[in-house]
Parts: C-alpha cells; structure tokens; sequence
C-alpha cells in the first residue's frame, strides 16, 4: 500500500494500544467519518475497499479514520482477546480522537457487516450525527451458526488442506482467526434493536428481502441495493478481497447530498 502526504498512521487511545490512519480531507470541510471495520476474515478482505473508501471521502472535503479495535489488525492485543464491549468502547474512543484531530463538527460512521452493527450500537456514545452500515448483522446466532458452519466446511476443504482436519484442530475458529467463549456469546446475542436508524442501508445480499431490514426501523426507501451480490459467506470467496465500487460511489454521493443540522 502507498502512504500519500494526507494518509496519517498513528496511535492513540488511553495507552496508545490502538492504531489508526487519518486521511485528512482535501480542502476544509465541517464533517468527519469513522469508518468502524467488521471482524474476523471480513475485515481482512474489506480492507483494500475501507482504503478506498477513506480516499474518497477524503478527497470530498470528508476527514476521515480507519481504525483497528484492541485484538485487531495493528492495535495491540491478541485476537483471542477482542471482547464486543470493547469494540464498543474502542468507538467511542476513536470518534472522540477523530473530533479532537480534525476540528469537525460532525462525526458520521460507516460500518460493514458487524462494524455496522458496531457503528449502530455505539452511535449514542460516539455521539455520531449519522450512520450508513452494509450489509449490517442484525441476527448474531443466524451469524454465529453460519461463521461455524463456514468453519466446519473449512477444515474438510481438501483444495486447501491435503487431508480433512479432526474437529478438535479448529476448535476456537471461525475461519482461522481465535473466537474466545465471551466474544461467541457477545455475538451469538446480538439482536437488531439499537436506538440509532440509519440513513442509508446498502443491501448486497442475495437473499435479502426489504422486510428484513425493518428491524432497524429503516424506511424501505432508504434501503438501496448494490449489485452485484456480495458473496460474504461463500467458502469458494473466502480468500478474495470484497471490492465494491458501487459502493464508494453510493457512500459519497449520499453524504454529498444530505446535510445533518
């Protein structure tokens, strides 16, 4: 990856335990973006388009951050030790350095897959001015028994390994990164319910139905489709970096249009 002149890698947080890089926007502007990264093998392949995305938003006048949680990517921690609580609190954290850093008025969020759930969750706290999440998890044992099913077809895949492994060698898994109890609990529980709504939800799911989004209380038109489907939980996928330009165009011109007093 090539760093540009606005393109910050710092660490911040109460002990410097957490990493993330600032885009600084183009020309100034009186809004920032959190972007609030899912976990696991998601956040591995929505990296690139996270990248991209920030670029983008940068370039609109947007400052924005991506950062990583504590047992995340390069803040500091073990991965067997992220915990939903403080992701949750890792937010909060981020959006209030994202404040302090950029001099904005507003914060916004965005969030894919469970960093929208994240970002809905936490957008009291963050006190953020909007939210747009992707394909956002709002059924966490639906998603629990599929990252487990996905883990089980994994170790049986015998185009990546030479032989089926026995069960007891990707215990702990979902699809190579460690999952303690506590963070399967967290994540087994989550149900949509969040006071925050989103603006706009980008719906990339195949089997999605605009019903299904009403938990979150959001208005079908609200609901907009990209295409083509997102294969998220497609074990032939699952070591293909998500790249979606629909996306960074949908993202940008929705906060190009709407203002937030």
């Amino acid at each position: 990856m090539t760093r540009v002149d606005n393109e910050l890698p710092f660490f911040f947080g109460h002990d410097h335990e957490l990493f993330g890089i600032h885009h600084a926007a183009s020309h100034p502007g009186g809004r920032a973006v959190l972007l609030c990264a899912p976990l696991g093998q998601d956040y591995i392949r929505c990296h690139r388009l996270y990248r991209q995305l920030a670029v983008a938003l940068a370039a609109e006048g947007h400052s924005t951050l991506r950062f990583d949680y504590y047992g995340c990517g390069d803040s500091a921690g073990d991965s067997d030790e992220v915990d939903w609580h403080r992701c949750l609190a890792d937010t909060v954290v981020a959006a209030n350095e994202l404040r302090a850093r950029s001099g904005a008025d507003q914060v916004l969020a965005f969030g894919a897959r469970l960093g929208g759930s994240l970002a809905l969750a936490a957008a009291s706290a963050a006190n953020f001015d909007d939210v747009v999440v992707w394909d956002p998890i709002i059924d966490g044992q639906a998603h629990a028994a599929t990252l487990d099913a996905l883990q089980d077809a994994m170790r049986q895949d015998t185009k990546r390994f030479v032989r089926p492994r026995a069960s007891e060698e990707a215990a702990g898994q979902w699809l190579g990164f460690p999952v303690n109890t506590l963070l399967r609990q967290q994540i087994a529980g989550l149900r949509a319910g969040w006071s925050a709504v989103p603006s706009l939800l980008l719906d990339s799911l195949a089997s999605a139905k605009a019903s299904d989004w009403r938990e979150l209380a959001i208005r079908d038109a609200h609901v907009a489709p990209i295409e083509p489907a997102t294969p998220w939980d497609e074990l032939s996928h699952l070591e293909t970096a998500i790249l979606c330009h629909p996306l960074v165009h949908a993202v940008v011109a929705h906060w190009r249009e709407h203002a937030y007093a």
